[in-house]
């Protein structure tokens, strides 16, 4: 019995692409919000986040610009912090949000926060694995041999263990993003409420993603499960 084609467990792809487009959809009709929203202190979120990082001991970090939208990141490798062209001199309670999260993986960085840690060693492995999964499956599938079939899907386990790993990292560095820029007083209540809404409808675009490949990963089971049986 052929391995790939039409069949019921299609109905759970379509569920997470669905949940991945809402989460998508709400994370950007919440940042156009609260972009609209300036913070009381005139403060710009690249002076936000050196506030930030210069309150947390960090000296090493550099801010710098990115092209393109909501593409902010921290870069441990090279120790820097990217703002992106909507974040990067905007006074808006959701840029300063976005860019004290990206503070807060800094700050991981710096304290030697476990998940995140163990994030970036396993990248090398789960990039290997996502980019073998596929070709391991079709030629198991193709010569019918089940051994190749398992290690195919335990590759793409990789990439959902990283999603899994993933979810506390953000979380926390939200968590810690919050509670500094209220500590710092750099945002007044209503707006650090703001910043709370951006900050949680980004994370469920991870809770999404993770979702979603957790069912990708039962699909292939079983599909190719039911395939061995028969």
């Amino acid at each position: 019995m052929p391995y790939f084609y039409y069949n019921y467990t299609y109905i759970l792809v379509i569920i997470g692409a669905v949940l991945c487009m809402l989460a998508s959809a709400n994370v950007k009709g919440t940042y156009n919000r609260y972009k609209q929203v300036y913070n009381s202190r005139g403060i710009r979120a690249e002076e936000a986040a050196a506030r930030i990082l210069q309150n947390a001991g960090i000296h090493d970090v550099r801010i710098e610009r990115i092209s393109g939208d909501l593409t902010d990141h921290y870069s441990p490798r090279e120790k820097v912090l990217r703002l992106s062209d909507t974040v990067f001199g905007s006074s808006s309670v959701a840029a300063i949000g976005v860019a004290a999260h990206e503070c807060g993986h800094a700050i991981q960085h710096n304290v030697g926060y476990v998940p995140i840690n163990i994030r970036n060693a396993i990248v090398p492995v789960v990039n290997f694995g996502s980019n073998a999964a596929w070709p391991v499956l079709v030629l198991g599938a193709v010569i019918n041999n089940g051994i190749l079939v398992n290690v195919g899907i335990i590759l793409f386990g990789f990439a959902v263990l990283f999603q899994l790993i993933t979810l506390p990292v953000e979380f926390n560095a939200s968590s810690r993003a919050l509670s500094i820029l209220k500590e710092q007083s750099m945002l007044q209540e209503p707006e650090l409420r703001g910043a709370r809404k951006v900050l949680t409808a980004a994370a469920m675009t991870y809770v999404a993603s993770m979702v979603a490949i957790l069912l990708q990963l039962l699909r292939l089971v079983l599909i190719f499960g039911r395939n061995d049986r028969d």
